[in-house]
């Protein structure tokens, strides 16, 4: 008698194993190639420890020049899924991921669900979006449901994962901007001209109450010119402008020109194009974050700003 349940035990045992492999395979995080370090951090957010992110761009890494290696390409193919930030932002690599759509793979833009009239289309664009979004807090939350869908199509069993946390991170992010809202509160209104590398910021100035001026545009790919350091210090004079910032994905040299010919001082270095690096620790305000993390990044920048300029 005392045979029949371990006989018993292993016939169920048997009976079972063909699905082992599929559970295996269910529990195995999947894995995501991703553009910049915010559409990185976002994709964490969102997946958790259902992913495995492999970023291609780090800290510092300008998205407006970035030409993929050989070994993105391998990353890009070996990956399950793929998000990039979209409207150009990774111009050299839209053809990429247009031939790796058509090829079956699964790409998302994260803008993709951002509805296109909360989009900026300023003149010096040339007929393209301003593609900076996720300096609005409340804009980049928007992105949270194109991640979560493409990661859902990707692992179905985990589309209640995805859809909690999507949730808790634009929670997050609506926190974020109402601690960005209650900093800036300290600039007065006629001092919240921000001049940066180039026109990064523009959706920042929009949630925050900010004259935006950038030395570039939209881009980064060309220089600025002498005519337009020239009218950069003009305008600086002409509104005794406190300070002006640099920008971590940016060469500083023409900024430390203005800074030379306006006789204004540089109020620190922002992240623009990408976030700081991972663990790096900051305390200000009362509190301590991590730069390398989106929050980090927006309070950072908010933080550098307000110092400068109240």
């Amino acid at each position: 008698m005392a045979m029949i349940p371990r006989i018993l035990s292993c016939s169920l045992l048997t009976a079972l194993f063909p699905l082992f492999p599929a559970l295996t395979a269910n529990a195995a995080p999947i894995k995501v190639a991703t553009t910049t370090t915010m559409v990185s951090d976002l994709v964490r957010n969102v997946g958790g420890d259902r992913v495995v992110v492999d970023g291609l761009m780090g800290p510092g890494v300008d998205p407006h020049l970035y030409k993929p290696a050989a070994t993105d390409v391998v990353k890009l193919s070996g990956a399950t899924v793929i998000f990039y930030s979209g409207l150009m932002l990774e111009g050299r690599m839209a053809d990429l991921f247009a031939r790796m759509g058509r090829q079956g793979k699964k790409v998302y833009a994260v803008t993709e669900s951002i509805p296109r009239e909360k989009l900026l289309e300023p003149e010096a664009f040339e007929g393209h979006w301003d593609p900076h979004v996720w300096g609005d807090p409340m804009l980049w939350s928007l992105c949270i449901e194109t991640v979560v869908n493409g990661l859902s199509d990707a692992d179905p069993e985990g589309r209640a994962h995805y859809a909690k946390r999507g949730e808790a991170f634009k929670e997050e992010l609506r926190e974020l901007h109402e601690w960005a809202l209650d900093r800036v509160a300290g600039i007065p209104k006629d001092q919240r001209i921000l001049i940066t590398s180039h026109d990064a910021f523009n959706y920042f100035g929009n949630a925050y109450g900010f004259r935006v001026v950038g030395l570039q545009g939209i881009s980064t790919v060309g220089e600025a010119g002498g005519a337009d350091m020239v009218k950069m210090v003009d305008f600086i004079r002409q509104h005794g402008v406190k300070a002006v910032f640099v920008e971590s994905s940016v060469p500083p040299a023409a900024m430390h020109r203005i800074r030379d010919d306006a006789g204004v001082r540089i109020g620190g270095e922002l992240f623009s194009d990408a976030m700081g690096a991972p663990g790096h620790m900051e305390t200000a305000a009362g509190e301590t974050y991590d730069a390398g993390t989106y929050t980090g990044m927006i309070k950072h920048n908010v933080n550098t700003i307000v110092e400068a300029l109240k």
